[in-house]
């Protein structure tokens, strides 16, 4: 099991400003994880900012290769409920903190602002699945849950599975430390490859946005990730 810090990630290739990460590498897929966007006003409430943000995420897709894709989110409501997304699915699956696909015509997208995104991702049976997990969606089990229904859905075995944490808030500044349970979750199941990056949304507010930090008043981070076809 890896604990990422510095080297973890690096600057994605594309005009709008998003890292990537190093495990996720050389696994057949195509991900990013967007930044704070320079001069652009989101201390608004968040359908406001979204709307505001939206211009550079669909160029952050379109940049990926995700353009003509089936973009897919979660509504998230802090739960711990997993969808599996395939053509002809909504845009937005209600009720829903995870998603799961195996189909290579669709991207697959979690916003953040503080919560952790879980990158999943299955080399071997090409799977991919996106996580959102706070305080109470990690408590829910979110990671453990959408694990086992890799396992249901696609025949994944958790020895195989590669997971990636992304910045989030973490203590001092939280009081609760839910990436390390998420690692944990992770290592219950029998993940062999596990990275946190480390980063503090709210210690960095140069590169992410932190909805304690900044009060609600934010914008969000997209994590992106699809099957690569190339």
């Amino acid at each position: 099991m890896t604990s990422g810090q510095s080297g973890a990630w690096e600057r994605a290739s594309t005009r709008v400003r998003a890292e990537r990460f190093a495990l996720l590498e050389g696994l057949g897929v195509v991900h990013a994880f967007s930044l704070r966007q320079p001069g652009l006003d989101v201390a608004v409430p968040r359908e406001e900012a979204l709307l505001r943000l939206q211009p550079a995420h669909t160029q952050l897709r379109e940049q990926l290769g995700f353009g003509g894709r089936l973009f897919c989110s979660a509504e998230q409501v802090h739960g711990a409920v997993v969808a599996v997304v395939e053509a002809g699915a909504p845009p937005v699956f209600g009720g829903c903190d995870g998603l799961l696909t195996q189909d290579p015509g669709v991207c697959l997208g979690i916003y953040t602002a503080d919560c952790c995104a879980v990158f999943l991702v299955d080399p071997i049976r090409r799977a991919v699945g996106l996580l959102h997990s706070g305080a109470k969606g990690t408590r829910l089990g979110i990671t453990r849950i959408a694990i086992e229904r890799m396992g249901s859905a696609f025949g994944s075995d958790p020895e195989d599975l590669v997971a990636v944490l992304s910045p989030c808030i973490r203590p001092p500044l939280y009081e609760v430390d839910f990436a390390a349970e998420i690692r944990e979750q992770c290592a219950r199941a029998g993940l062999l490859q596990v990275m946190d990056t480390g980063a503090c949304t709210g210690r960095e507010l140069e590169k992410y946005y932190s909805y304690r930090m900044e009060r609600g008043l934010t914008g969000r981070m997209l994590a992106l990730i699809g099957i690569h076809t190339g």
